[in-house]
Order: structure tokens, then sequence, then C-alpha cells
């Protein structure tokens, strides 16, 4: 089906309708139970977090929608180190979270601690809108931003948060590496790696070499 979805780039005057989508669509499942446990204050923290994360996207990534605005992706390309400024993130998240931001930070430090070094895009976000999922919208962001990491002979590599989204990253050409276990009796989470383009198939899932913790 989605040979029929038309993508394109996102621009500031998407942010209302996509920044919702985002948060609706993470809005449920064990990551978000972890993160913030009362769905009322989950809501309202959710759309601050995913305002940052779209405005974050525009200006140091790539972020896609479709023509109806119902679904994004965000993705960045790390084709070398980039470090972060800690103490300014950790301040952002506890405007933006409050009295959760020490369970934002750590989810973001976890992440970055085992992301690959080898150069890859990284899809910090994929939504669609949850009334118009499982009709192929997904697959089309995803089938789209592929055809360009082929070309530029580039890997893929993200997080996925519960068991469907692992099975739709693997129906996808993704492999599961090792995974990150949140403390404190938080969700497992599956490293998903689309090897680059070889001769023989796909590069292999890299070795994994954790970064020291900043936060």
């Amino acid at each position: 089906m989605h040979n029929t979805v038309t993508i394109r780039p996102a621009t500031r005057t998407d942010a209302g309708p996509l920044i919702a989508v985002l948060a609706e669509a993470f809005h449920e499942g064990p990551l978000a139970d972890w993160l913030i446990p009362d769905p009322a204050d989950r809501r309202t923290v959710y759309y601050r977090y995913f305002k940052d994360a779209f405005h974050h996207g525009l200006e140091h990534g790539q972020v896609h929608t479709t023509s109806d605005q119902y679904a994004v992706a965000i993705w960045y390309p790390r084709l070398e180190p980039s470090p972060t400024n800690a103490h300014q993130r950790l301040a952002a998240l506890e405007a933006i979270a409050g009295p959760y931001a020490p369970k934002f930070a750590l989810l973001e430090e976890m992440f970055e601690a085992f992301r690959p070094d080898e150069p890859h895009h990284y899809l910090a976000y994929l939504a669609v809108d949850p009334t118009r999922q499982s009709r192929g919208i997904g697959a089309a962001l995803l089938a789209d931003q592929h055809r360009r990491l082929d070309q530029l002979g580039l890997p893929a590599y993200l997080e996925a948060s519960n068991m469907r989204n692992r099975r739709l990253y693997l129906r996808h050409g993704y492999t599961a590496g090792p995974t990150i276990v949140l403390p404190t009796d938080g969700p497992i989470i599956w490293r998903m790696w689309r090897g680059a383009p070889t001769s023989g198939g796909r590069t292999s899932f890299p070795r994994t070499r954790r970064r020291r913790r900043s936060l």
C-alpha cells in the first residue's frame, strides 16, 4: 500500500499536527509507563518533550512527514562523534519533564552510551497517528529513507521499545543486537541495525562499546 503514500520534508508549519502525532503514538507502552506512570501527567509532559524533539530534528536532523500529516520520522546523520552538553540537556529536561526528568535523562544517557560508533543514520522517532496505523504508512517512511541510505552506502540504527515495533523493524531488514535493560524495573530496549549494502548482503551489527556515563 505504501506506494500511494506521499512523503515530503517537514517544516515548522507542520509543528502542531506532527507534535500531536508523536505524543499520541508514544503515549502507550512499557516505556511510557516507566517514564511517567500517571497517564494525565504523561500527556502534558509528552507534548512538551516531543515539541522539543520535533524542533531539534528540524534544526539538526532530517524530519519527514506525509502529505496528510498523519505520520512523522525524525532521523539524525551520525557520521562522526557528536558530543553533547550534558548539563545543558539536563536543564532542558528538568524544564520539560519536571519531577520525571531523572528518568528521561537516564533514558537518553543509556541510548547515547550504547549507540554504535560506526557512521550511520539514527532513527530517533517513527510515529503514525494511532487511527492510521497498520496501513503501511510507517513502512513507506522507512522505505523512503532506506532508499537514500542504500544509495549512500550507509547503515541505519534505532531502538525499539516494544515487541510490536521490534517485529516491524525485523520485517524491514533490521537485525537485533544486544539489548538495553533500564534500571528500576524499566523495560527492555531492543537495539536494531540495518547494515549497509555489500556484495555479500549487509554489514553486521557493530560491536558494542559502551561509553562512559555523562549525566
